[in-house]
């Protein structure tokens, strides 16, 4: 069971979903598109060992919150965390989340116990990942978003409940979607509109990704694989063989290797790993848990 939940934090409002239980404290983190009801699976696996509440980061979901630079939303975690009154969580975060926990670690916003990365690496180093952030064609990848994934459309209430059963209805022939519980898809799928005046607006805007995508380049934390020499906390990194770091694999386990406190997991599914393998993700979680807890985990 699970309750939509409102976090008042000293920077504003931000919408979650509060899935209950006690003990260890974990945040899950989703990534780019998607919003907290994406994590359902996952918390309900966790929450009779641990409490649970998952974040709607800024520009997604319910969080009324839109990001006026490139930072604010993995920033915004320090904030949700201390009013949670969230100690020394758990942070897991999927795809961009992953990178979001990353941050906030690194950064010391929040101070994990430890953190937990979904298919959500920065394995380039710094002077690559700025070359390749300059290369990008924006008009073009704004438009094949725009066309994937509906970012930023104004839907009317039958457009919306026609385009949450379409999805679901397609699950089984999209790269993303394919195996995904059909409840958990379409509850995730209309979180992702929130209601303006002139209808349902998909979230997130195209203006909020373009935002985010473009860190300055000499910010002292930044999307690269530096940031990790910064993450002393136990850190599990997963990484879906079919998913979107397939091809980076040695890279990420080299960043598990660097360390004792690591461990690099190999799940077989697409980026959607949270999703498509609940149960093996709550395993590596509550491994992570157990490890915290020990004297020597950091």
């Amino acid at each position: 069971m699970h309750v939509d939940t409102r976090i008042e934090t000293v920077i504003g409002e931000f919408a979650g979903i509060d899935f209950g239980g006690r003990g260890p404290e974990i945040l899950l983190v989703h990534g780019t598109g998607h919003n907290s009801a994406a994590w359902a699976p996952v918390a309900e696996r966790l929450r009779s060992h641990c409490r649970v509440v998952a974040v709607d980061l800024r520009g997604h979901g319910h969080t009324p919150l839109g990001s006026g630079d490139a930072e604010q939303y993995w920033r915004d975690l320090g904030p949700v965390c201390a009013a949670l009154g969230f100690q020394r969580p758990i942070l897991v975060g999927h795809s961009t989340g992953g990178y979001a926990v990353t941050a906030a670690a690194a950064a010391g916003v929040v101070e994990p116990a430890g953190v937990c990365v979904l298919d959500g690496f920065v394995p380039d180093t710094r002077a690559v990942a700025r070359q390749a952030a300059a290369d990008v064609d924006w008009p073009a990848m704004a438009d094949q978003l725009r066309g994937m994934f509906r970012y930023g459309w104004v839907a009317d209430d039958a457009e919306l409940t026609g385009y949450v059963e379409k999805v679901v209805a397609d699950a089984d022939y999209d790269w993303l979607n394919a195996g995904v519980d059909p409840e958990v898809l379409r509850e995730l799928t209309t979180r992702a509109f929130t209601k303006v005046e002139s209808g349902w607006l998909r979230r997130p805007s195209l203006s909020e990704i373009d935002m985010v995508r473009r860190p300055a380049g000499d910010a002292d934390i930044h999307p690269s694989v530096e940031i990790y020499d910064r993450v002393v906390q136990p850190l599990a990194l997963v990484l879906a063989t079919e998913g979107l770091y397939a091809g980076q694999r040695e890279r990420v386990e080299a960043v598990a290797a660097d360390r004792a406190n690591r461990v690099y997991v190999e799940m077989a599914c697409g980026h959607n790993v949270h999703l498509l393998r609940a149960r093996e993700v709550a395993a590596v979680v509550l491994d992570l848990v157990a490890r915290t807890r020990r004297p020597s985990a950091t």
